[in-house]
């Protein structure tokens, strides 16, 4: 895979990854609100796949010849924090507030 295109999937892995959370919670707690646990386990993994950003993107932040591109590649970083973060506190708001209290 070239560098442009791993920078590019670099950028596209945060928000596509806090979307399935998104989705993924939502249709888990409406179906039955008591499994929390599973909704624990998919902000993780949904972190995961933020750090996976990190890990291509990381090497691709300088400049590496003529077919690099390390302003896409510093935005994977950026994008892949941002994302991270708003998963970190949403999965965290799973522990603090009771997904079945109506």
């Amino acid at each position: 895979m070239s560098i442009r295109r791993r920078a590019t999937l670099a950028c596209l892995l945060p928000p596509f990854g806090w979307f399935l959370f998104e989705q993924g919670l939502s249709a888990l707690l409406h179906a039955d609100c008591g499994r929390w646990g599973v909704g624990l386990a998919w902000g993780v993994a949904s972190l995961a796949l933020c750090g996976l950003a990190v890990r291509i993107a990381w090497p691709l932040r300088g400049d590496h010849g003529a077919l690099s591109d390390p302003w896409l590649a510093r935005l994977g970083l950026v994008l892949a924090g941002l994302f991270g973060l708003a998963i970190a506190f949403q999965t965290l708001a799973i522990l603090m507030v009771p997904a079945c209290l109506r």
